[in-house]
């Protein structure tokens, strides 16, 4: 046993509490960046960056009804993305590795567990080291895809922080054969379509969120596949543990509940990629040469997912992809031909004006069924996650609020 302890030594360095060992996922990412390649920022494309940004918010001045949502555009490389974007990857992964880490717990039979004692914290303690350096193979290899902080359509950096990464965007354009200026170009009307969305309606990034966690709360643990990870560890060897593979240890729940959540995700991720999608391609219909090309590319990696965010999936049972992207897509298009654009953005008013899954069959019948918008008088759009309607003349209840649910109009 002390020849095995010293052996676990090295996997359970890192400091760390909590269901993952984040400092442990941040250097096995760190790690594996530094082995693929993580070019440093030029000056250059720092200020490509900046200019692309800016004239991206120009462009998006007559397509969208609100002002520029960003106040500090920057370029990362791709550590700088991963450090800006951990706070939010730990609130969306905890709850799930700590189901994860709970499991292993009670792998151990409930006989050995008094003779154990203070051993039984090692159990959490590997838990969850094994899932930080998981984890931490995940977001390296997602690092070294994304184009930009919303790019997987999840509000993952700072507020009001447009970023960015010129080395993803420059593999992504030689892999379109296609000029890197025009795609760093259409790569910044996306993030600044996106900031203009999350920083103008202020209950959408709560919405967003509490759509995964919801989702996540109902992902179930497939203890057959732990106990068959951990019977593939070898004492004697260290390297053994840091090889365990996760993948398929999480499964969602096949539940009514859990298909309404994953319904309420893709529709919540739909919308938001939908608009952005829209909003973009009418902005640069007449100005990028390449812009239907670019569309298309953007709309199937996104649809699709790329390797990363596959091995993501595969690793928390989290698809971050919006199914529905097309037809969200001509959802807004239709609202802007029926309502126009300042009807079209009005609809983000509320969670409850958004449509449902049920209106992305018939988008037009949506679109020319014109609310009174006189409606939304009662409604508290400050509320956090949005706001319960009030009856008329009935004072507003500070602790009441909706939802957030997307379902209902």
């Amino acid at each position: 046993m002390q020849q095995f302890m010293s052996q676990l030594q090295h996997l359970l360095s890192a400091p760390g509490s909590g269901p993952v060992n984040w400092d442990l996922a941040r250097q096995v990412a760190a790690s594996q960046l530094a082995a693929a390649g993580d070019p440093a920022v030029s000056p250059y494309e720092r200020n490509a960056v900046e200019e692309a940004l800016r004239l991206a918010d120009l462009w998006l001045e007559p397509a969208s009804s609100w002002p520029s949502g960003i106040q500090t555009p920057v370029a990362w490389n791709r550590n700088e993305w991963i450090f800006k974007t951990l706070d939010v990857w730990r609130k969306l992964c905890d709850p799930v590795a700590s189901r994860m880490v709970g499991a292993m717990g009670d792998l151990v039979p409930p006989e050995a567990r008094a003779q154990l004692g203070p051993m039984q914290s090692m159990v959490a303690t590997l838990g969850g080291a094994l899932f930080g350096g998981q984890l931490g193979q995940a977001l390296g290899s997602l690092a070294a895809e994304v184009l930009s902080a919303g790019d997987i359509g999840l509000p993952l950096g700072p507020a009001g922080t447009a970023a960015l990464i010129p080395a993803n965007i420059r593999a992504y354009g030689e892999g379109l054969e296609l000029p890197e200026d025009e795609v760093r170009l259409y790569v910044a009307l996306r993030e600044a379509a996106h900031q203009r969305l999350f920083q103008h309606v202020p209950w959408l990034r709560g919405h967003v969120l509490s759509a995964v966690e919801m989702y996540a709360s109902g992902i179930r643990v497939n203890r057959e596949a732990i106990e068959e990870a951990m019977g593939r560890v070898d004492p004697t060897d260290p390297e053994s543990m840091q090889a365990i593979a996760l993948e398929g240890i999480f499964t969602p729940e096949d539940s009514p509940a859990q298909k309404a959540s994953l319904a309420r995700l893709e529709t919540a991720l739909a919308l938001v990629e939908g608009w952005v999608c829209h909003v973009v391609d009418s902005a640069a219909s007449e100005r990028l040469p390449n812009v239907v090309r670019l569309g298309e590319a953007f709309r199937r990696r996104r649809a699709a997912g790329g390797p990363a965010e596959q091995t993501f999936a595969a690793l928390v049972g989290l698809e971050l992809r919006p199914r529905r992207l097309r037809e969200a897509a001509a959802l807004w298009a239709a609202l802007t031909e029926h309502r126009g654009i300042e009807g079209r953005d009005a609809v983000w008013g509320h969670p409850d004006l958004l449509p449902s899954d049920d209106d992305f069959a018939d988008p037009v019948a949506f679109a020319m069924n014109d609310m009174d918008l006189s409606e939304l008088d009662n409604f508290d759009f400050t509320a956090p996650g949005g706001a319960k309607e009030q009856a008329p003349g009935q004072p507003a209840d500070g602790d009441d609020t909706d939802d957030g649910d997307d379902t209902k109009r």
